[in-house]
């Protein structure tokens, strides 16, 4: 990225490359009216001349030549009153390759440069626009996987997560000045309930951060997706429920063991999450080389996991390898199908204490959507109440949060000696998590984070 200078005039192609009905060029800046002008050849008035909110109709010519470049739509924003808080200009023309690539090339000639990724939301967050919460969910939009991921994207766009993190600010803010406030007061002056009254609203802030930190996991799930191996012994229906959650035939189910070889993956979208499942090969003493080097992938694919499906044969006792296996991993990250149920019933959920386990029959009465169900509660681990207000903070956010959250605990815990030795650390630790928190909706950060952040974006948004 080159260095970042906000009082450039940038301009971009904001429409996805190839064959389409209409492509855009996004212009901001100071001059951006001066520069579209250079190439309007519409009927007057001028770009510049135009109100907000108008557009015009007319041809993109090239500057000095005056080479019809397309014909187009013009559209006037004013500043403060657009996306970049900036003079605007988009302009539509023919979709393809090549029309909206030689109007902006005409642009870049004129005197604009080109935008760099995501510099038109990074400049709407700089011109106050947008806070930085509101800037990642325009990213979070464009990429969203599901409907649910996009409308949870929506309500951060809609500043859903920006109140709370500005209300949790407000609300450190006061407790901080109050700390710091106690510093004033001469020895033995300072009322005795004054630092009880102050550790119960660090109390109650450190539960709001903590509320929001349970929201982490689910935005893991919707922005990132989640890994779904599905392991067991050969034969005991690995490809048959993979078949099942994707809807469709991806994997050859056979008789005989051993016929999956090599880790089968399939994206699917479970109830609004993208989850990404892994049909694995059967874990036994393979006797060909080809299927131990099957059985070497399945075990990397399971170091992986966000979770682990195990099926085993309900129709047969637990096989030793069965019970190492279970042994061996988290019971967080496992549920365990006992599946064959239609040919006898040896296992049962009672046998396994601990363990998350159904017992089904994917070959007679497969209960498709109960085995989704279970799969998206062990993997979302969505807490209690979270569907009132759309929130799922991003790593970034869990961050900030977690320093905050371990610093107001610090500053509780200086305050219940209520010595004046203890004033100033607590005032200190008070401070550290104040900053944090503004770090997260863009009240502190720098040039290198914001042009981390922003790198992620593609150009013209």
């Amino acid at each position: 990225m080159a260095v970042f200078s906000p009082t450039d005039d940038v301009a971009a192609i904001a429409t996805a490359p190839g064959a389409g009905a209409i492509a855009i060029v996004r212009l901001s800046g100071s001059g951006a009216f001066a520069l579209a002008d250079r190439l309007y050849r519409g009927a007057a008035p001028t770009l510049a001349q135009r109100p907000a909110g108008t557009f015009a109709h007319g041809p993109a010519v090239a500057p000095g030549t005056g080479e019809v470049l397309d014909d187009a739509l013009w559209l006037v924003f004013r500043a403060p009153h657009s996306y970049t808080g900036e003079d605007a200009v988009e302009i539509q023309c023919h979709g393809g390759s090549q029309p909206a690539r030689r109007i902006l090339d005409a642009l870049l000639a004129a005197g604009a440069r080109q935008a760099d990724p995501g510099e038109f939301t990074r400049r709407a967050f700089l011109n106050g626009k947008i806070d930085l919460t509101q800037a990642e969910a325009v990213l979070d939009l464009i990429q969203a996987r599901s409907e649910r991921a996009a409308r949870l994207a929506t309500a951060q766009l809609e500043d859903a997560l920006g109140r709370r993190i500005r209300a949790l600010y407000d609300a450190l803010l006061a407790v901080s000045a109050d700390v710091e406030a106690m510093l004033d007061f001469p020895d033995d002056e300072l009322p005795q309930s004054v630092p009880k009254e102050v550790r119960g609203r660090l109390a109650a802030i450190s539960g709001e951060i903590q509320a929001l930190l349970d929201t982490w996991h689910e935005g893991h799930v919707l922005r990132d997706g989640a890994r779904v191996v599905i392991a067991g012994a050969p034969n005991v229906g690995k490809s048959t429920l993979l078949n099942l959650l994707a809807g469709r035939d991806r994997a050859i189910v056979s008789p005989h063991p051993g016929t999956t070889r090599d880790t089968i993956e399939e994206t699917v979208v479970l109830n609004g999450y993208p989850l990404q499942l892994v049909d694995t090969a059967g874990l036994r003493d393979a006797p060909c080389e080809i299927e131990q080097e099957g059985i070497r992938r399945t075990r990397r694919a399971l170091a992986e996991a966000d979770l682990c499906v195990c099926l085993v044969d309900a129709s047969q006792n637990l096989s030793a390898e069965e019970k190492s296996f279970l042994a061996a991993h988290d019971p967080r990250k496992l549920l365990v199908l006992l599946n064959k149920i239609d040919l006898g019933q040896q296992i049962r959920t009672e046998n396994l204490p601990g363990i998350d386990s159904m017992a089904v029959s994917l070959q007679k009465s497969p209960p498709t959507a109960e085995i989704s169900a279970k799969i998206l509660q062990k993997i979302v681990q969505k807490p209690a109440g979270s569907d009132q207000e759309p929130v799922a903070i991003s790593e970034r956010h869990r961050n900030s949060l977690l320093i905050a959250l371990d610093e107001v605990k610090s500053s509780e815990n200086r305050l219940k000696t209520a010595l004046e030795a203890d004033f100033l650390p607590a005032a200190t630790h008070a401070r550290a998590a104040l900053d944090q928190i503004g770090f997260i909706f863009g009240k502190y950060c720098t040039e290198d984070m914001l042009d981390r952040l922003f790198s992620r974006f593609c150009v013209g948004k």
